[in-house]
């Protein structure tokens, strides 16, 4: 049976505050999928639904065809893996990563073939003995990952697991994780308020605020294609514009910004260009120039920060301010005149805030 879960119109409740708010979710078989946002956007109680510790207002959820939405936490067959390890601290690593076998009846022997199995492929079959105490976090979150995978789980979730490593080591083990994910091809939920961390780690990110899902997708198309500006700001698009159009010739428009500015542009280049719209783009979006007949955003340069592979600049403009990279071979003095031109590739067109709310 495929595994595949799906979360159909959850609103959840803690007491009279509405947590999330008619949220829908469908996650493929084999696929893991981050919930990622700042901290009360609902990304827990959503895995805490799934889970079962939590039981939504209204809303279903189902894993495989089988409707979890009522049914108790330890009928759910669900692998968890946990920001504090959650391991026994008087059992072995080998007794730890047994403890859901034994709890699901499987034999002495069976039960030690599959742990032994499964602590060679996390590394740690040289310890097996040991006691968690005398582990290192890195070979805790071993443990507690080895522990949820043995039991072969139609689902693994994951509450924000290497939150509590150091920076190296989080690295290390988001590739591990993701390797072991794949190689198992279990459908998977990844917990995090680390961008870089859902984004390296998953095959499609929901970034949530509000409990709601601002935008479901790869993390290429987020980075590349934010969907709104809620989540262009989240993903760093530094720069975002106002804007109208005030004329159109075939594919180009030209359109005006705060402050009487105004740009040429083309729908070949930019996509689809509606009435009015948000120009959003990150520093290097927009390119910095002293030339004045350039066709960009006129603005008074500020301070200078150089970057490694090019100098960005603090903008005075008649939009607002605003943040531009220029070139490394020729760096501006603050309070330098010049033009801010944008770089289709590195811009999207969204809609004004007011639609997106």
């Amino acid at each position: 049976m495929t595994q595949r879960l799906v979360l159909d119109h959850i609103t959840a409740h803690y007491g009279s505050t509405r947590v999330l708010e008619d949220l829908s979710l469908d996650i493929a078989e084999g696929e893991l999928v981050s919930l990622l946002g700042a901290s009360g956007c609902g990304k827990t109680t959503t895995l805490r639904l799934i889970a079962g510790f939590l039981t939504p207002t209204a809303g279903t959820i189902t894993l495989g065809g089988k409707d979890l939405t009522r049914l108790p936490a330890h009928k759910r067959d669900i692998g968890l893996v946990f920001q504090n390890y959650a391991l026994f601290p008087h059992l072995s690593v080998a007794d730890n990563v047994g403890f859901g076998l034994k709890q699901r009846g499987i034999a002495g022997e069976a039960r030690a073939k599959r742990v032994n199995a499964m602590l060679e492929r996390v590394g740690l079959a040289h310890l097996a003995e040991r006691l968690p105490g005398a582990l290192s976090g890195g070979q805790k979150q071993r443990v507690a990952l080895a522990r949820a995978l043995v039991i072969e789980p139609p689902l693994l979730m994951f509450d924000e697991p290497l939150s509590n490593l150091d920076a190296k080591l989080r690295v290390d083990m988001r590739v591990e994780i993701r390797q072991l994910q794949r190689a198992n091809g279990t459908t998977s939920v990844y917990v995090t308020h680390d961008q870089e961390e859902a984004f390296s780690i998953s095959d499609r990110v929901a970034i949530m605020h509000q409990g709601r899902i601002m935008q479901l997708d790869t993390p290429e198309m987020l980075y590349q294609r934010p969907a709104n500006a809620f989540v262009a700001r989240f993903v760093g698009f530094e720069n975002l514009i106002q804007m109208k159009v005030i004329a159109r010739e075939g594919g180009n428009v030209t359109a005006e910004a705060a402050g009487g500015v105004r740009l040429s542009l083309s729908a070949d280049r930019f996509g689809a260009i509606p009435d009015r719209f948000i120009l959003a783009s990150r520093a290097d979006g927009l390119a910095v120039t002293d030339d004045p007949n350039a066709d960009g955003i006129p603005a008074t340069l500020g301070l200078r920060t150089y970057l490694g592979r090019a100098y960005q600049y603090q903008c005075e403009t008649p939009a607002g301010h605003l943040l531009a990279n220029g070139p490394l071979t020729r760096p501006f003095a603050p309070g330098t005149a010049a033009r801010l031109v944008p770089v289709p590739e590195q811009c999207t067109i969204l809609a004004p805030e007011d639609q997106n709310r």
